[in-house]
């Protein structure tokens, strides 16, 4: 495997497992991991104004599982990339794509992805 495509695992392992840990702590506990103070105190990312726009609660149980499902389902994408599955590329980079929205950490990494995965060292 080309060091490339150990560079976008663990950009995918940041993203997907920080979703599907803070989706799960947000279903168990009730809300997402938000600032304790500061002017962003308590608030969601840029991220939310996105989702409710689409019409989704940010904190709804509805979004939390999104995250969740996301999340983990993200994480054995990255299983099956790493053991080369013929579809796992084309996952791995679905599943960047979609993070594009999760700003802004999930729009840089997830553009950070997509570039590495269309590179022709990647793609063999």
């Amino acid at each position: 495997m080309h060091w490339l495509s150990w560079i976008i695992i663990i950009l995918a392992i940041q993203e997907a497992g920080w979703m599907a840990f803070d989706g799960t702590r947000a279903l168990t506990i009730g809300d997402y991991i938000t600032p304790k103070s500061g002017a962003y105190a308590g608030q969601l990312g840029r991220w939310s104004k996105i989702v409710e726009s689409v019409g989704i609660a940010p904190r709804s149980t509805l979004m939390k599982s999104i995250f969740v499902v996301y999340g983990f389902a993200w994480l054995a994408i990255i299983v099956c990339f790493i053991f080369r599955f013929e579809w796992a590329w084309w996952a791995m980079l679905i599943a960047a794509s979609g993070s594009l929205w999760f700003v802004p950490i999930g729009t840089l990494l997830g553009a950070i992805q997509i570039v590495l995965l269309l590179l022709p060292a990647v793609r063999r």
